[in-house]
């Protein structure tokens, strides 16, 4: 458990304010999420084709070193987690902050780093070598540890209105990951595609850790509040979803609902990551253009935001599972537009529409399942574990999409296995009950 100290309330102290401190932490929380940008597999394959062009690397190559970076960085994400709990978030924040900006300089120098290694790690295992130390770094201080303690921080500052508040964060999460790809894209054309990451670099390792120095806090209690405010006005509001038993990690990962969320959500990263690494290629080979590829994410971003809106403060008020069936429902409808791209030109609003209701899912499921289920005194640790499964999920799927073309000619093969296993975790979700409710019974 981690203890109050002087610093917990530095440089000023929230429970001192004349409103409630929750609301602006949701506003740094989603600031960090959208720092990681770059971290993320969407901000990284803006930049694919230029690595693939600048390193002479094919793509299941970059492929291949892009999921064993990410394989890496996510067997140390318990360990973040762990270290969460018991350091709280602004020196983890703050060191995968700078960590993310001195590995965007670091890629921005691959072609670069070429001519310094030694000779028998020259052409392609050079190549690896590189990207792999790379992407491991930024995966893990980016999509890793970053995201985390971020949406861990939102999440101890909410219980009751746990989904309404981080409804807000999850609208501009969509706006901003849906928004990033063209941002970067301007960047890239403006720039050149290495000062991009360098001018990413300074906005993440200079100004970012300055604000999470002085407004990140950890959760309300070291500042003399509770969770949601002060709500003596409307004291019949009442939590329908009590925690009577707070889970370690050992009982968690022995609940067979945690696995099948926690899959869900690596199957999703699994999808996503498989399809936006290879956006261009995929409708390419579909016959359609790079500026087509790139004006999908606005208009799944909107969908993404008008289902984010209309489940958040919903999902205060009904079990998970039904919202776990509607992203499983969504991401195979996603599938079938992908799969189908080629044939009909209507597809892609079929594509667009199943990828808005899985992304606007995403966050919501992300930010609400654990500390309901599993209570909020080992958060870092549950968190860490299952955002673990969720960066290993990311790293198999540009590899395994790409493979797809590499055999098949075609992404098919990958969709449609993605496909039957969204399918089958729909149907598990069936059983997965909140484990708190068998307690919740025995107390009444």
């Amino acid at each position: 458990m981690l203890k109050n100290t002087p610093f917990s309330n530095w440089p000023f102290h929230p429970g001192k304010l004349p409103f409630f401190y929750g609301w602006p932490i949701i506003v740094l929380g989603t600031m960090g999420i959208s720092m990681s940008i770059p971290g993320q597999t969407m901000g990284v394959s803006t930049f694919t084709d230029s690595l693939i062009e600048a390193l002479g690397m094919s793509r299941s190559e970059l492929g291949f070193a892009y999921m064993c970076g990410t394989v890496t960085s996510a067997s140390f994400l318990t360990w973040v987690g762990i270290k969460y709990d018991q350091h709280g978030v602004r020196p983890i924040a703050i060191l995968a902050s700078i960590g993310m900006a001195i590995t965007l300089v670091f890629l921005s120098q691959t072609d670069v780093l070429q001519s310094y290694l030694p000779r028998f790690l020259e052409g392609r295992i050079g190549n690896f070598f590189i990207m792999y130390i790379g992407f491991a770094a930024l995966r893990f201080t980016g999509q890793g540890a970053l995201t985390m303690v971020s949406r861990n921080m939102m999440m101890k500052w909410f219980e009751k209105r746990r989904g309404f508040a981080m409804g807000f964060s999850n609208v501009v999460t969509s706006l901003t990951f849906s928004s990033a790809p063209v941002f970067f894209e301007m960047l890239i054309l403006d720039y050149g595609w290495k000062d991009a990451w360098v001018i990413l670099s300074i906005i993440a390792g200079l100004g970012f850790p300055l604000i999470i120095l002085i407004f990140f806090r950890d959760d309300p209690e070291k500042s003399g509040l509770k969770p949601d405010g002060n709500f003596k006005e409307k004291k019949t509001r009442t939590n329908r979803f009590p925690v009577v038993k707070q889970y370690d990690l050992k009982e968690t990962m022995k609940s067979f609902p945690f696995w099948v969320f926690a899959m869900m959500l690596a199957m999703q990263a699994f999808y996503w990551t498989g399809f936006t690494f290879n956006i261009v290629s995929i409708f390419e080979t579909s016959g359609y253009l790079r500026s087509t590829a790139i004006s999908i994410f606005l208009p799944s971003s909107v969908i993404a935001v008008i289902v984010t809106l209309s489940v958040s403060s919903l999902s205060d008020y009904i079990k998970l599972k039904y919202l776990l069936y509607v992203m499983g429902i969504g991401s195979m409808i996603a599938i079938i537009g992908l799969n189908f791209l080629d044939q009909w030109s209507w597809m892609i609003y079929v594509l667009i529409t199943g990828n808005g209701i899985m992304l606007g899912l995403y966050g919501v499921m992300l930010s609400v399942v654990w500390p309901r289920f599993y209570g909020i005194l080992h958060l870092g640790a549950i968190s860490g574990r299952a955002i673990t499964f969720v960066v290993l999920g990311s790293s198999v799927g540009p590899f395994a999409f790409s493979e797809s073309l590499a055999l098949t000619n075609s992404y098919d093969l990958a969709g449609w296995f993605c496909f039957v296993i969204f399918l089958l975790l729909t149907v598990g979700g069936y059983w997965a009950n909140n484990p708190q409710e068998k307690f919740r019974q025995t107390a009444s």
